[in-house]
């Protein structure tokens, strides 16, 4: 079955940096991770940033120029890079991918996120 595993969350103070990563796997079409979201204690979940199969990058206004997202050694795996972390990006992190199949997608899957905690 189709799989999307998030991790590299943790505890950091702030100003200091994470990498998380995300795998997707379990299909023999192709997995593609996507996005990142991010929801924090009694709040919505919201979009962090994404990155297209062509490597087009988008970043939420609150987390530009602190984070990069990126490909990993392989397409299925994705990582966000953050810096700089302030108290507010504490959240659990989560992972959307797709199913493609030439070129389109087909359909979407999420992992159950990574913590991450950023204190004073």
């Amino acid at each position: 079955q189709v799989q999307v595993v998030e991790s590299g969350g943790g505890l950091v103070q702030a100003g200091g940096s994470l990498r998380l990563s995300c795998t997707a796997s379990g299909s023999t079409f192709r997995l593609l991770p996507i996005a990142w979201y991010r929801q924090a204690p009694g709040s919505q979940r919201e979009w962090v940033a994404s990155r297209t199969s062509g490597g087009a990058t988008n970043y939420a206004d609150s987390v530009k120029g602190r984070f990069t997202i990126s490909r990993g050694n392989d397409e299925s795996t994705m990582y966000l890079q953050m810096n700089n972390l302030k108290p507010e990006d504490t959240a659990v992190y989560l992972c959307k991918a797709n199913m493609i199949r030439v070129g389109r997608p087909l359909s979407e899957y999420w992992g159950q996120g990574t913590q991450v905690t950023v204190s004073s």
